[in-house]
């Protein structure tokens, strides 16, 4: 090439990249423009668990540039909390955000996800799912509902609710009637409980006039906004059917297939950062709203080691039974159970001491 071509070349290549004209970037042309719809099993009262959500959708927008929007709906909204999961599989929406164990009458493998009675902890189960193949495994199992779904928030260790009357002993459970579901109320029906599915707004009343003895709903702060230790003034804990649980983003499997990889990382990396908004909210309010529900006359309360015995107990039998027609269900639970063992294996040699000793130094100052 002469001289004078060469320059005019390079010449109009200059002029064309300050004219913004060079080629885009491979990733930002693998972007495509994307808009979905995000059903919730909760409300926007809930706004640690909603909020969730919500941060969820924000931090997909904002590492895509705006070009992955995800319009976020309250329970209801579209379809009543407990029907996100269908909704979803269904394709009526692209993805719910909602916990695992309200499926169990599809099949109670799924609650193994979420929390199970005397299960994991909220760490434990992050180890598990993240370190140890449970979300592979999970997803293998997903697939007959058309879903594939990935962590958007862990509650931590819920309480045991809020009781009418004092509770010594097992025999004290018999004909007790607590508003409680899924597979914990499995458990408890099997030491003489007697479950009840009642919404949040119906709780209140029915523990005013005594249609039930007991509620459980999360942990003080959600629990304190219901008033509960009003009508039923006796706190207990720990709730042991939800050591962890963890809050799931389930997608359309057809949907999921056709993101690009870059935003099938970008959608579990913003689950990421609202496990961690929740977990850790949760952990900085629980404190305020403990004291609070002790401020409005709440009376914290220990389960004896009679009534833990006796739900452990229980909680082995329901397994088997259940393992014993569900093949998918004792495989699962048998993994995690293994996993338990040599993680409070661990906890107890650093944690547990940890922590003991703390709860003394914190009482002498």
């Amino acid at each position: 090439m002469k001289r004078r071509q060469f320059l005019g070349a390079l010449a109009a290549g200059s002029a064309g990249a300050a004219a913004g004209t060079i080629a885009s970037p491979a990733v930002a042309q693998s972007m495509p423009e994307i808009k979905w719809r995000m059903t919730s099993s909760f409300p926007k009262s809930l706004d640690t668990l909603y909020g969730a959500g919500e941060l969820f959708v924000k931090q997909v927008a904002e590492m895509t540039d705006g070009k992955f929007q995800i319009q976020h709906f309250a329970a209801g909204e579209i379809v009543p909390g407990l029907q996100a999961l269908d909704a979803t599989s269904g394709g009526t929406v692209e993805m719910c955000h909602s916990v695992s164990y309200y499926y169990v009458g599809k099949d109670p493998t799924f609650a193994i996800a979420a929390a199970v009675p005397f299960g994991l902890n909220a760490r434990q189960q992050a180890a598990w799912l993240f370190q140890n193949g449970g979300n592979e495994k999970f997803n293998e199992f997903y697939k007959k509902y058309n879903i594939y779904g990935f962590p958007i928030g862990n509650t931590g260790a819920q309480m045991g609710g809020f009781f009418r009357k004092e509770i010594k002993t097992a025999a004290d459970l018999q004909g007790l009637k607590m508003r409680i579901g899924g597979i914990a109320g499995q458990v408890l029906q099997k030491v003489g409980v007697v479950p009840q599915q009642l919404a949040g707004p119906d709780v209140y009343p029915a523990l005013e006039k005594g249609t039930i003895d007991a509620a459980e709903w999360v942990g003080p702060y959600d629990d304190e906004k219901l008033g509960l230790a009003k009508v039923a003034p006796y706190y207990y804990y720990p709730g042991f059917w939800e050591g962890g649980p963890m809050v799931h983003g389930y997608v359309n499997l057809d949907k999921w297939n056709q993101l690009p990889k870059i935003y099938q990382a970008i959608l579990q990396n913003a689950g990421h950062a609202a496990t961690n908004y929740m977990i850790t909210r949760y952990d900085a309010l629980n404190p305020q709203g403990l004291r609070k529900i002790l401020a409005s006359g709440g009376q914290l309360r220990p389960f004896s080691n009679d009534i833990l015995d006796a739900c452990f107990k229980a909680t082995n039998e329901l397994w088997a039974e259940i393992g014993a027609k569900n093949e998918t269900f004792k495989t699962m639970m048998a993994d995690m159970q293994a996993f338990r063992n040599d993680e409070y294996f661990w906890w107890q040699v650093a944690e547990y001491n940890y922590d003991t000793y703390m709860i003394r130094a914190r009482t002498r100052g």
